[in-house]
């Protein structure tokens, strides 16, 4: 490739005008994921909410009280963010269930007739029961992983003693 004083002199040009540049650098913040911050962690539990209790008459009282341990649980979840960000898991934890398989498990329910809930089906078990399954495995799900990120502070909090053990321990080094 040869090199023409004509382009030379536009490439002298072009880092001339980016060196004397007198306009502020625009500093563009990287998208935030919808749905991945607290406040709308928060407001995805709060949906769901809603439609447990605004749905409360249609499905079984059992349901109605293990639906919302189940929001509790993920309202926990998302409280511990006050002492240490969401890792991605327990945010998609906490998505996932607050806006689709909780949901999908309950309009799913309310989809069946209300003669055949108590019906058995192929499987030997009643929409009524798959119900109840559903939402224990969720709350079984959505309790793990409160118990991992509760495990994540207790293990900061045992690696910060032991980071402050050996920074201010006196060492046998010391006269």
């Amino acid at each position: 490739m040869s090199s023409s004083p004509e382009s030379g002199g536009r490439r002298r040009g072009f880092w001339q005008r980016l060196r004397d540049r007198d306009e502020p650098v625009a500093v563009v913040q990287p998208p935030v994921a919808s749905g991945d911050s607290p406040a709308e962690l928060r407001r995805a539990v709060a949906e769901v909410v809603r439609l447990v209790n605004s749905r409360s008459g249609d499905l079984p009282v059992a349901a109605v009280v293990n639906a919302r341990r189940l929001t509790d649980l993920l309202r926990e979840v998302v409280d511990t963010s006050e002492v240490r960000p969401l890792d991605v898991y327990a945010v998609m934890s906490v998505q996932g269930t607050a806006t689709d398989y909780l949901p999908t498990t309950l309009r799913s329910y309310l989809a069946v007739d209300e003669s055949l809930r108590d019906v058995p089906r192929g499987s030997g078990v009643t929409p009524t029961q798959a119900l109840m399954i559903q939402i224990d495995t969720l709350t079984t799900s959505v309790a793990a992983t409160l118990d991992a990120v509760q495990h994540q502070d207790a293990d900061a909090l045992m690696t910060q003693g032991s980071f402050l053990r050996t920074k201010f321990a006196r060492s046998d080094l010391d006269l």
